[in-house]
């Protein structure tokens, strides 16, 4: 790779890195063609950016960004995720390939809203539930509230229909 193409490459992951919500680090010694195949196919559905870029690039176009935090694990084979959009899916996809697979791919380290992340954090984030979910959560007790206000509206003039009957049944009685 000559000097422009170094160049070019540091200037597209600066930009990448900038844009990025999350980055995950993972060391793919070991992988086969076919396992970083469907690696690839997997967090592309997640909508996860993967790449294998050089440390000493990677040093380079994280300078000025808060990517730099993760200059201390640029060691060793290192393929990088990039998540634009949902930080929790790419956790996802990364940790479940990590535990299927028999070869030693491993998390290195990962980086989220600024803060580096273990690979343990990392698995944290996979085990939260998905975005779609935890707004439904989020509606359902908003509107819990308004719903009990609404069934305690309805149940007053209902009780007050049962006292009027019970009433009229204890004079009809006598």
């Amino acid at each position: 790779m000559n000097k422009e193409n170094k160049q070019q490459v540091v200037t597209e992951m600066h930009d990448k890195l900038q844009r990025a919500k999350a980055v995950f680090l993972a060391d793919y010694r070991g992988m086969t063609v076919a396992q970083a195949t469907a690696l690839r196919e997997e967090l592309r559905k997640a909508e996860v950016e993967y790449k294998v870029v050089k440390n000493t690039l990677l040093e380079l176009a994280s300078k000025d960004t808060d990517k730099a935090a993760l200059n201390p694990y640029y060691a060793g084979p290192t393929a990088i995720a990039l998540s634009y959009d949902d930080p929790v899916a790419a956790a996802k996809v990364l940790s479940k390939f990590a535990k299927e697979q028999t070869n030693p791919f491993t998390l290195k380290a990962g980086l989220l809203s600024g803060k580096t992340i273990s690979p343990a954090d990392i698995q944290a984030l996979a085990d939260l539930p998905s975005r779609e979910v935890l707004i439904a959560k989020m509606l359902g007790s908003m509107q819990a509230p308004a719903t009990n206000f609404v069934g305690v509206l309805a149940a007053v003039p209902g009780s007050f229909v049962r006292a009027l009957d019970a009433i009229r049944a204890k004079k009809e009685g006598n």
